[in-house]
């Protein structure tokens, strides 16, 4: 073969090769790239997002915080008696009120002879805080009478422990986007006779099942 035409061969060969490199280096690169993008996909960034959620079991009477698939807190709770049972379905917590007053029902037969109670009174039911699902009748509420919780002993509300009712209403705002300082709880829990009241930007769900 002359010289000439094994320069030209060896040409084409050269840039035959030349292709094939190039697109071998096209297919690999879709291959990784998916790889690279799965730490921010879309379904891990909405578990992240995932809104605050309540979620309450009359049968055993406990109170879940939940966020996505995740748990993030437990509460005993008392829940309402037979004649009074706790509404079940699904509800929307937009009102907090801390340091409540009470009035007794005026139609209930069992608040008959009961006075109104300002916040802070010792005889007021009402403790630390009211967190609103159904106004104006049903809410979760502090009891100083915390020995109920774990049985059907309310009249519809959900009661919780004074101190665990005033964490969860601080988990509430700051998920519901009024979030406080801790100079602020400072001042609403050592000021007993304020009465502050709350609405959220974003509503918190609360799920109640048997």
């Amino acid at each position: 073969m002359p010289a000439s035409r094994k320069v030209l061969a060896s040409l084409i060969v050269s840039a035959v090769w030349a292709l094939s490199s190039c697109a071998h280096a096209q297919v690999e690169l879709p291959r990784t790239a998916p790889t690279a993008g799965r730490d921010t996909s879309p379904q891990q960034l909405s578990a992240e997002e995932a809104p605050l959620v309540l979620k309450a079991n009359l049968r055993a009477r406990i109170l879940f915080v939940t966020r996505g698939d995740s748990t993030l807190k437990s509460y005993a709770v008392a829940v309402g008696q037979e004649k009074y049972p706790t509404p079940l379905g699904t509800f929307t917590i937009r009102k907090i009120v801390w340091n409540p007053s009470w009035k007794p029902p005026p139609d209930a037969e069992w608040a008959k002879g009961k006075t109104a109670k300002g916040p802070g009174d010792p005889d007021n039911p009402m403790k630390v805080v009211k967190i609103f699902f159904q106004e104006p009748d049903y809410y979760i509420h502090g009891t100083d009478d915390v020995e109920s919780l774990g049985s059907a002993s309310s009249h519809g509300c959900l009661r919780m422990d004074p101190t665990e009712v005033a964490d969860l209403a601080k988990l509430i705002m700051e998920h519901g986007g009024q979030p406080r300082g801790e100079n602020w709880f400072w001042r609403i829990l050592h000021s007993r006779r304020e009465e502050q009241v709350v609405y959220l930007d974003n509503p918190v769900s609360l799920t109640i099942g048997e």
